[in-house]
This record gives C-alpha cells, sequence and structure tokens, in this order.
C-alpha cells in the first residue's frame, strides 16, 4: 500500500487535478499499486474542504481536518503518523509526501517507489533533471541555503535535504515515534520542516537514496507563499552541529 501525504492549505484550485492525476499514475497498467491518499486540511479558508469533500466517493481518500493552523511540519507529522498507525504491514508499506500546489509532479511517485522497493527505506528527490525557471527569490534562497546551514547541509545524506518530495518505508516513522517521541517536524516552513524530517529519521533507516526530479512552476494556480528571508531565517535556527547518524549507528537502527 501506498499512502500519499497532502498538505493542504487554501489549495482549492489544484488538490482535485492533484488527486486524479495521482491516481492515474497509480493505476497505470505498468505501475498498478493500492493506494490511499491522505489530505490534511490545514484551517483553509477557500473551499479547500469542499472539493476534498466531493473526492470521498471516487477516490480512496482519508481527510484529516484541523480547524487550528498547524503549518507544514505538525501537518506533515499528523499525516506520517496516521499512515503508520494505519499500515498493517509497516515494513512493505510506504509514505510519500508531496505538495498540493503542483509544483510537484505526481509521476514522480512512480520513481520514488521503484526505489522503496528495490530496498531503500527512505528516498529523497533531488533536482537532476531541467527544472521550469522557478520564482527570483527561491532561486537566490537555494544558492544561500548551503552556506546557512554550513555543516548540517555538506554532511546530510542527501545532495537536496530541503526537498520535501520523499518516500518513507513506514516503519521508519513508527520506530521514531515509539514511546511517545515529540513531533517527528515542527516548523511551518517546508525546507526547514523536511530537514528536521529527514534528520529525525535517518537514524532509523537502513538504507537513504534518492532520485533526479523537476519542479513543475507554469502549473502554479496561485502567486508563491515563498519568502527567501523566512525560510532562511529557519534554516539558520537549525545550523549548530551536524544531526546526522554515522553509519554504525544507521546499521544499528
Amino acid at each position: 500500500m501506498i499512502y500519499i501525504c497532502l498538505p493542504v492549505h487554501d489549495e482549492a484550485s489544484t488538490v482535485g487535478p492533484l488527486m486524479w492525476k495521482l491516481r492515474r499514475t497509480l493505476t497505470d497498467p505498468d505501475f498498478r499499486r493500492d493506494f490511499r491518499i491522505m489530505a490534511l486540511d490545514d484551517a483553509s479558508t477557500d473551499g479547500t474542504g469542499d472539493v476534498l469533500e466531493r473526492y470521498r466517493s471516487a477516490l480512496p481518500l482519508t481527510v484529516i481536518r484541523s480547524d487550528e493552523r498547524l503549518g507544514y511540519g505538525r501537518a506533515v507529522d499528523r499525516l506520517l503518523r496516521a499512515a503508520a498507525e494505519e499500515t498493517p504491514y509497516p515494513k512493505r508499506d510506504a509514505a510519500v509526501v508531496l505538495q498540493a500546489d503542483f509544483t510537484d509532479d505526481p509521476s514522480f511517485v512512480v520513481d520514488l517507489i521503484k526505489a522503496i522497493e528495490g530496498g531503500a527505506d527512505i528516498v529523497s528527490g533531488v533536482g537532476g533533471l531541467p527544472d521550469e525557471p522557478a520564482p527570483r527569490g527561491l532561486r537566490w534562497a537555494r544558492r544561500a541555503a548551503p552556506w546557512v546551514l554550513g555543516r548540517v547541509h555538506r554532511d546530510a545524506p542527501v545532495a537536496d535535504p530541503l526537498c520535501g518530495y520523499r518516500a518513507y518505508r513506514l516503519i521508519v516513522p513508527r520506530k521514531a515515534l515509539r514511546d511517545d517521541e515529540p513531533p517527528l517536524c515542527t516548523s511551518r516552513e517546508p525546507w526547514a520542516a523536511s530537514l528536521e524530517l529527514l534528520a529525525r529519521l535517518t537514524p532509523h533507516a537502513r538504507r537513504v537514496e534518492e532520485v533526479p526530479l523537476a519542479m513543475q512552476y507554469r502549473l502554479l494556480a496561485r502567486p508563491s507563499r515563498f519568502k527567501a528571508v523566512r525560510a532562511l531565517r529557519e534554516l539558520l535556527r537549525l545550523r549548530g552541529g551536524s544531526p546526522w547518524a554515522t553509519p554504525a549507528e544507521a546499521a544499528e537502527a
């Protein structure tokens, strides 16, 4: 089973078409897998909840509603917890986290899951294919992020620890959440939350891999919410010592 985890805030214009694209990808005859879409409606005010409700009878869809604005990190934490609790086969099943604004191309779910099926426990997307032009502030922040993070970025187990488009074998978050552990990630900023999440889960993974992907900014149906200064400030908060497990620690997980 593949659990597609969608943190959603005010994405009424894109979340429906995104789910249909995911359905086409996951039911393609060349790649047919059982799946469930898990969407967390993070206090949306634009009708996103109504859109999600219309799809519940047509798709294997679970909707989690939060009336309190959680932010990206806490929304992802709740989705992964829900998937880890629901799966009866955590060593086999996987969760894929992607954004609901269509900048993450759903077709890359295939590459992420094939890497999981090949033995990886965490599979992270990394820029390797031609990207469409990104907003200028995002391009600038991308260049600055490695300098802001220093050793934390250099020692990461993947080339792009800020990318949130990832697949996780569900035994990994289940291990990390034993004994009433704190949230897997808490930052409201996607880059910082993705870095926190990777740091929390890497010690519980035997194999971490990455697959090349490209973003699709032309399909963004609204102005970008990305704020470079805010994102870099959150990354600076996470700087200070390397959080990554050594190979020996990972082997013992």
